[in-house]
């Protein structure tokens, strides 16, 4: 009887840990991570936010004018992710100096970012169609400026959608350099602002 008491309060306890648990990885990563992936997913078109379809050649080497209408855009989602911009940066400055992000860092980020993601899509969304650029061209030419400043190879819409299927995330910050001397000269009078701005490239943005 003493035996089976014992075994009834020792279950119990075990089953209030698990809940608790699975209490706080519900609360503490899978909805961050629900809330993130709502937002950053591409938001809904309307007749004034039409972003074009992809045309001629989207792989083309940049020209200025590519570089001026994704500086516009990143300024337009600075603003919207606001002062969770801040987050990210934080995140950013950390892979700069070599340090790479685990699991709790990056839910942390997600969490922060929260709604604010959406408003930065939304903001990217409404800026390819007043620049007239598809969202292909825009990610040609993110890809290249992302090079030549050195932005890790990281992608938070990937680990978040892994976090999210219960996979282990794959960290990669690897940081592709192999811009050309074109693009350098190119994003040369826009640099400051675009390393300011460069944590975004981290969301895809």
């Amino acid at each position: 009887m003493n035996a089976r008491r014992g075994c009834g309060c020792g279950c119990g306890g075990l089953v209030v840990l698990l809940l608790a648990l699975a209490a706080a990885a519900y609360f503490l990563v899978y909805r961050p991570v629900t809330v993130f992936l709502n937002g950053w997913r591409a938001p809904a078109q309307t007749s004034s936010t039409a972003v074009p379809a992809a045309g001629g050649n989207v792989n083309a080497p940049l020209a200025r004018s590519d570089v001026q209408k994704f500086v516009r855009i990143r300024r337009d989602e600075r603003a919207a992710l606001g002062s969770s911009f801040a987050s990210v940066e934080n995140t950013f400055q950390r892979l700069q100096d070599g340090q790479t992000p685990g699991l709790w860092q990056v839910t942390g980020v997600l969490r922060d970012l929260g709604n604010s993601v959406g408003q930065a899509r939304a903001a990217q969304t409404a800026g390819l169609a007043r620049e007239q650029l598809s969202r292909e061209r825009f990610n040609v030419i993110a890809g290249d400026v992302n090079r030549a400043l050195g932005v890790p190879d990281i992608d938070f819409g990937k680990i978040a959608s892994d976090v999210q299927r219960g996979r282990v995330p794959d960290f990669d910050t690897a940081v592709r350099t192999q811009a050309s001397p074109q693009t350098k000269a190119l994003i040369e009078p826009f640099k400051s602002e675009l390393t300011a701005t460069a944590a975004l490239g981290l969301l895809g943005l």
